[in-house]
């Protein structure tokens, strides 16, 4: 997938060590862009140095910046990391989450907390920070993707902790369309189906549920990572120039099936 969509662009990406976050950053660097890499710390090294060696071999640069990105201070040291190695950011694709299922009538306080910290109060303090720094720099401007879900329009049942973060990371993108829009700044959000992923590969591994998701989406497959980086591209790219405060849903039809 090279169509030279971010030529010379600087992207961060989070989360990007494993499956769609990766798949995303080495899709822009195909595209021509330079990469920021977020990844969470000892535990993702070795594999955000192999993403960072596929940004290299598409030809682009990277930094690498570790974090917690429930931590305020990540988000900071994301956009001190960007700045002082380009000089500026382009697009921010705010990707960090987790979603381990869980049922709802024993749900234990300390995960719920733990899932909003850092599904949505993550991708806060990442699209604030990085909107200051495109809010300042010249040409101001940019856009940002958060990665939300199709969990944000329906519940699951062992998703209670879940499906809220993904229906408040939408509504952020929406929110903030407003408010930086008049910078320059465009917020959108892309909404993935089931994608296999190493989130799900636990529950798909059961063949009933596999057979279940396969069955509810009409193209007859579940989605991989690597079918969210064109449009979170394009959403990136100067082609969605006049699209702010969008959703884009890319699931395979899975949310308009009756089946």
């Amino acid at each position: 997938m090279a169509y030279n969509l971010l030529p010379g662009k600087v992207v961060v990406v989070t989360g990007c060590s494993t499956g769609i976050g990766r798949a995303i950053a080495i899709g822009a660097a195909k595209n021509g862009a330079n990469l920021v890499l977020h990844h969470l710390g000892e535990s993702t090294l070795s594999d955000i140095k192999e993403v960072e060696a596929e940004v290299a071999k598409a030809g682009g640069k990277s930094v690498i910046v570790a974090g917690d990105i429930a931590s305020e201070e990540t988000a900071t040291k994301i956009v001190a990391a960007a700045v002082s190695t380009f000089s500026r950011i382009d697009v921010l694709v705010s990707n960090a989450g987790v979603c381990p299922f869980h049922a709802f009538l024993d749900l234990p306080h300390s995960l719920w907390r733990r899932v909003q910290d850092i599904n949505l109060n993550g991708a806060f303090f990442a699209v604030q920070a990085v909107a200051n720094q495109m809010a300042t720099q010249t040409p101001r401007g940019g856009s940002i993707v958060a990665i939300s879900s199709i969990s944000a329009l329906m519940g699951g049942g062992e998703q209670a902790h879940y499906t809220p973060t993904k229906a408040g990371v939408k509504s952020l993108m929406e929110s903030c369309a407003i408010a930086l829009g008049p910078m320059g700044i465009r917020c959108n959000s892309v909404l993935p189906g089931t994608i296999e992923t190493s989130i799900n590969k636990e529950d798909l591994s059961d063949p009933v549920k596999r057979a279940d998701q396969v069955r509810r989406v009409p193209l007859g497959r579940l989605g991989v990572p690597e079918d969210l980086a064109g449009p979170v591209l394009f959403m990136a790219s100067d082609l969605s120039g006049y699209v702010n405060g969008a959703s884009l849903l890319v699931d395979g039809g899975m949310a308009i099936s009756l089946q």
